[in-house]
């Protein structure tokens, strides 16, 4: 624990913070007292605690994008429980993401060393698209894994904010309901964002039939 902590950080840090500290492989192979989902930030573990009209979304869109994948023959599985590692930052901190819905393309697999034992994967390119349902803590959403999404290079980034809890800088005004998808083109993402009428449209999934109402009505 903590050998990847630079001083730099570790000077910002209380001691007790710092004894909780892990780097990646240590956070996949701990066992906390408290159970629940587990996210890695900055080499702190932080619980994760969605309500439930968050998990009801999350659960609506494994189901729509499965059958999709059937129906469509298409070479992605799908995930709600791997292990996202963040770009090197250059703090010496690990930063591990559990996102919400992952898209995975099967026959990038092989270069996930520790998929088989432990869903972690490493390489942007692996992942196809991934969903983030928003909560309380917003900002990350729109702000960092939003450039980390991007920087690791994965095709496209779901924002589900079904109560319009961000900024407006991010959904306009007046603030409501919005899902912006973002598709990675040069390196960098461009977005499009849809509200309540509006029929979704998708890079990764061309023949989805969704709609933005459908996904706010799953919270309800």
């Amino acid at each position: 624990m903590g050998q990847l902590v630079t001083a730099a950080v570790t000077d910002r840090l209380s001691p007790e913070t710092q004894r909780q500290m892990m780097d990646l492989d240590t956070f996949v192979q701990w066992q906390p007292d408290e159970e629940g989902r587990y996210e890695l930030i900055d080499g702190i573990p932080k619980k994760m605690q969605p309500a439930g009209p968050h998990t009801t979304i999350s659960t609506f869109l494994t189901v729509k994008f499965g059958i999709t994948i059937h129906q469509n023959q298409l070479p992605y599985t799908l995930s709600t429980e791997c292990l996202v590692q963040a770009p090197d930052d250059g703090t010496g901190t690990d930063t591990g993401y559990i996102p919400d819905l992952c898209v995975i393309a099967r026959n990038r697999l092989a270069q996930e060393k520790q998929w088989t034992t432990s869903a972690v994967i490493k390489n942007g390119t692996t992942l196809k698209l991934v969903v983030e349902v928003v909560s309380t803590n917003w900002q990350n959403d729109y702000s960092r894994k939003l450039t980390d999404y991007e920087q690791l290079g994965i095709q496209e980034y779901w924002i589900v904010d079904y109560r319009g809890l961000g900024a407006a800088r991010y959904i306009g005004t007046p603030k409501r309901p919005t899902i912006t998808i973002l598709q990675l083109r040069d390196g960098e993402y461009t977005e499009e964002k849809f509200r309540a009428g509006d029929k979704l449209v998708s890079g990764v999934f061309p023949d989805l039939p969704l709609t933005a109402d459908e996904i706010f009505a799953a919270a309800e």
